[in-house]
């Protein structure tokens, strides 16, 4: 049991003769009690924080790697991830169509992706395949921002894949290597 003595167990000072008084005695068990029953209500009320987490599904390792779904080029839109937060991005095949530089976020990429998939929609009636292609100078926070690019604009279909020599000279020739 848990308790509080004010006691001023000292000895005799000086002349004066006081009148004994007895020690004041406080228990705490209560207060203990008390505690441990707020503890475990806080606990048992308060919600744990959910895991941000997205699906994002990957080939089998034992299926030959070799084999690739053709991609048409009429409805592929390629994002370029470069240095500096920056991305570049054109829709078909790398040298047909000239890439344009833009910024991650609602003014940049996302205003983007909703458009040309609007229109690819309406021309080819069918949805748009965007290729996320990362550089050696982009970095991971990058590829994670145009992954939730990809959910907030509900993109259906979307790939990671690997950077090809001639789009690293595309970031290059606009410094965003």
């Amino acid at each position: 049991m848990a308790e509080l003595d004010t006691s001023s167990g000292g000895g005799k000072k000086g002349g004066k003769v006081r009148s004994k008084k007895a020690s004041t005695r406080v228990d705490l068990t209560a207060m203990v009690d008390l505690a441990f029953l707020l503890i475990t209500f806080f606990i048992m009320t308060t919600t744990l924080s959910k895991p941000k987490a997205m699906d994002v599904a990957m080939p089998d390792k034992d299926e030959d790697t070799k084999q690739q779904l053709p991609v048409a080029a009429s409805r592929s839109m390629t994002i370029l991830l470069g240095a500096n937060d920056k991305l570049e991005w054109f829709l078909g095949e790398p040298g047909t169509a000239q890439p344009s530089t833009e910024d991650y976020g609602k003014d940049g990429i996302r205003k983007v992706l909703i458009e040309k998939g609007k229109e690819v929609q309406q021309t080819f009636g069918n949805y748009m395949i965007v290729l996320i292609k990362p550089s050696d100078k982009s970095n991971y926070k990058n590829l994670v921002d145009i992954l939730d690019e990809m959910k907030i604009t509900n993109v259906q279909s979307y790939a990671i894949i690997d950077i090809t020599p001639v789009e690293v000279d595309l970031l290059k020739r606009d410094n965003n290597y």
